[in-house]
Parts: structure tokens; C-alpha cells; sequence
């Protein structure tokens, strides 16, 4: 009676992790981290700096491609393309921020020379 029950116990536990499995194939492909980044980049002027707009474009690819390779069952290769995807997204806000914060740098030290050529 013991090895019934542990054969069935061992049984229920195949069941499960078969299913478990299954259901872990027909997961949906997690887009939010790369749909998120291309939104910030996108809101933090990505498009007007040359190498971040770049970037942005790159990223907008590559999450299309991870959504046509998930389409045809290639979960693997889908998830990296996705963070091929938030990493170039990311890329593209830092450059960003870079450019805006070398822009207000510039203006500071505008303004510096000009305070000092008005007050000799």
C-alpha cells in the first residue's frame, strides 16, 4: 500500500510540473520594461539628441522583432532581443539627459561671462 501511494503521490507530481510546463510555454512575452523605457526616452527628448534618437529607433526594432519572434515560438530569442531592447532604451535616456545637462552647462557658463563683462 505504501509504494501505491508514493507511485501516485510521484504520478500527481509529473502531472504537475508537465502542466506547469505547459503553462510556462504560453506565457505572454513581457514587453513592460521595454515599452516603459522607449516611453522615457520618447518623454525626455530622445528624438532631438542624434545619437539617443538612434538608440530609440534601435530599441523600437528590437521590440518589434522580439514580438515577431515570440510569435513563431522562439520564447529565447525573443526575450533577448527584449533586452537588447530596454538596454538601447535606457542608452537613449541617458544620452539624453547627457545632452540636456551639457546644454544647461553651456548656458551656465554663458551666463558667468557674461556677468563678468558687465561687472569688471
Amino acid at each position: 500500500m505504501r509504494n501505491a501511494s508514493r507511485i501516485g503521490i510521484m504520478a500527481l507530481l509529473v502531472i504537475a510540473a508537465i502542466f506547469i510546463a505547459m503553462g510556462c510555454a504560453d506565457a505572454p512575452l513581457r514587453t513592460e520594461a521595454s515599452t516603459s523605457g522607449i516611453r522615457a526616452a520618447e518623454e525626455v527628448g530622445a528624438a532631438k539628441v542624434p545619437q539617443a534618437a538612434l538608440h530609440l529607433q534601435l530599441a523600437k526594432e528590437e521590440l518589434a522583432r522580439a514580438t515577431g519572434l515570440a510569435e513563431k515560438d522562439q520564447r529565447e530569442m525573443a526575450a533577448s532581443m527584449l533586452m537588447r531592447a530596454e538596454a538601447d532604451a535606457e542608452l537613449a535616456v541617458a544620452l539624453s539627459r547627457g545632452d540636456a545637462e551639457r546644454t544647461e552647462a553651456k548656458a551656465a557658463v554663458e551666463r558667468v561671462r557674461k556677468l563678468r563683462s558687465e561687472n569688471p
